[in-house]
C-alpha cells in the first residue's frame, strides 16, 4: 500500500502534462501557421470541450464504476498521448489542430476524474489528503509543458509534444502495472443513465458542487492567460525582458504547494473553511488585478501573480473531497465525473468571454470578470448545512492508511 499513492500522483502528473502542451507552443504555432491572437482561447477551449464531452460520456455510461478504473486510466492515457502527437503531423492546419486537442481532452476525462476515483477506492479514511496530492499533480502537469518549452529553447516545438506524449504512456503503464483496483472499489450494476445525477439530491453535495463551479470559472481562464499577462507586461516594459515560459511555469506550478498547504490547514480548521478562505483570496485578486497588472515594479507584479496562482487552486482538492464524500458510494466515480464535466463547461465560457472582451477593454480591467465565479461560489458555500464534517474528514488523514504511509 505504501507505493500506491505516489504511483497515482506521478501517473497523474505525467498524464496531465498533455493538458497545456498546446498552450506552451502557441507562439511557435502562431508564427508557423500565421494564426491570430484569439487562437489561444480556441486552442484552450477545444481541449476543454473534449474533456467535457469525455466526462459526459464517461458519466452517463458509468464507465469508471462499471469497469476497472485502472484499465480505464491506462487506455485513456494511451489514446490521449497518441492524439497529442497528432498536431506534429506535417501539413496540419488550424482545424486539424483543434480537432486533435479536442480528442486529447476527451481521453483526459479517463485520467483526471478516474485518478480521483482510484484514490477514493484506496483511501476512504484519508481521501482529503490524497486528493490534495492528486490535484497538486494536476497543477504540476498543467505547468510542466511551459518548463519543457523553456528547457528545449532552440529545439523545434514538436519536442514538447513528443515529451508529453511519452510521459502519458509511462503514467498509464504505471497505473496498469502497479495499481490494481482498490479495496473499496464497488462495481456498478449495468448502465444507469441517470445514476450520475443522484448526488444532486443532497443539499451539501449541491452546495459544494456549486462552490466548485464558481472556482472553475476563474481557474482555467487564469491559467490560460498567465502567459498573456506576462507577455503584455513585457511589451509595456520591454527593458525588463521577463522569461515568459519560465515564469508561467513557476506561477502555475506554485499552486501544487498551495494544494498541499490547504490540505494541511484543513486538517485543523476544516475543509470547508479553508476552501472558502482560498476562494475569498482569489476573488480579491480578481478585484484588485487592475492595480497590479501594469505596475511599474516587476517585483510587485510577479508577487501578485504568485499570490493569485497559489489561491486560485488551493481550494480545488478540498471541493473534490467534499463532493466525493457526499456522493452515493455506488456512483461516486460518475458523480465526480459529472461535476468535472459541468465545471469544465464553465471554463469555456469564461475563457471565451475574456477573449471576446480583450479587444474592447483595457488589459488591466479584463480580469475583473473572473471575480463573478468566486463570488457565486462563496454564496453557494454559505448555503451548505455542513459545519464540522469537513474537519472530521480531514482529521481522518492521520488515522487512515494514507496518514500511516505518509508518516513513514
Amino acid at each position: 500500500m505504501r507505493y500506491i499513492l505516489p504511483t497515482i500522483v506521478i501517473a497523474q502528473f505525467f498524464c496531465t502534462s498533455l493538458w497545456f502542451a498546446g498552450n506552451s507552443i502557441i507562439a511557435d504555432l502562431g508564427k508557423e501557421l500565421e494564426l491570430d491572437q484569439g487562437f489561444l482561447a480556441h486552442l484552450t477551449s477545444s481541449i476543454q470541450l473534449g474533456f467535457i464531452a469525455g466526462t459526459l460520456v464517461f458519466a452517463v455510461f458509468t464507465i469508471a464504476d462499471r469497469f476497472s478504473p485502472s484499465l480505464v486510466f491506462f487506455l485513456s492515457a494511451i489514446f490521449a498521448g497518441l492524439f497529442n502527437l497528432g498536431i506534429t503531423l506535417d501539413g496540419i492546419g488550424p482545424a486539424e489542430i483543434l480537432a486533435f486537442r479536442f480528442l486529447t481532452g476527451f481521453f483526459l476525462a479517463g485520467i483526471y476524474p478516474v485518478g480521483m476515483k482510484i484514490a477514493s477506492d484506496y483511501y476512504q479514511a484519508g481521501l482529503g489528503k490524497s486528493l490534495g496530492f492528486l490535484v497538486g499533480a494536476l497543477v504540476m502537469g498543467t505547468a510542466f509543458p511551459h518548463l519543457l518549452k523553456y528547457l528545449t529553447l532552440g529545439l523545434p516545438w514538436k519536442f514538447v509534444m513528443y515529451g508529453t506524449s511519452v510521459l502519458s504512456l509511462i503514467g498509464g503503464m504505471g497505473i496498469w502495472f502497479f495499481v490494481p483496483d482498490g479495496p473499496f472499489h464497488k462495481s456498478g450494476q449495468g448502465i444507469k443513465l441517470t445514476a450520475f445525477m443522484r448526488g444532486f439530491r443532497n443539499r451539501d453535495f449541491r452546495a459544494f458542487a456549486f462552490g466548485y463551479f464558481g472556482h472553475m470559472w476563474e481557474l482555467y481562464a487564469f491559467w490560460a492567460f498567465v502567459p498573456v499577462m506576462l507577455s503584455t507586461y513585457n511589451r509595456s516594459y520591454p527593458e525588463l525582458g521577463l522569461n515568459v515560459p519560465l515564469y508561467a511555469f513557476l506561477i502555475i506550478a506554485s499552486g501544487a504547494f498551495a494544494c498541499i498547504l490547504g490540505g494541511v490547514l484543513s486538517q485543523y480548521f476544516g475543509a470547508k473553511k479553508i476552501a472558502r478562505l482560498s476562494l475569498l483570496i482569489s476573488c480579491i485578486c480578481c478585484l484588485v488585478s487592475p492595480i497590479f497588472l501594469l505596475s511599474s515594479s516587476p517585483v510587485l507584479f510577479l508577487t501578485f501573480l504568485f499570490v493569485w496562482g497559489l489561491s486560485v487552486i488551493a481550494d480545488s482538492p478540498l471541493f473534490s473531497t467534499l463532493v466525493a464524500t457526499h456522493a452515493p458510494a455506488e456512483s461516486r466515480g460518475s458523480s465526480l465525473t459529472i461535476v468535472n464535466c459541468i465545471g469544465f463547461s464553465i471554463t469555456i465560457v469564461s475563457i471565451q468571454a475574456i477573449n471576446l472582451l480583450s479587444s474592447r477593454m483595457g488589459f488591466q480591467y479584463l480580469y475583473l470578470l473572473l471575480a463573478i465565479g468566486p463570488l457565486l461560489g462563496l454564496l453557494a458555500l454559505s448555503r451548505s448545512g455542513e459545519a464540522s464534517r469537513g474537519r472530521s474528514i480531514a482529521n481522518q488523514w492521520s488515522s487512515g492508511p494514507l496518514g500511516d504511509n505518509l508518516g513513514k
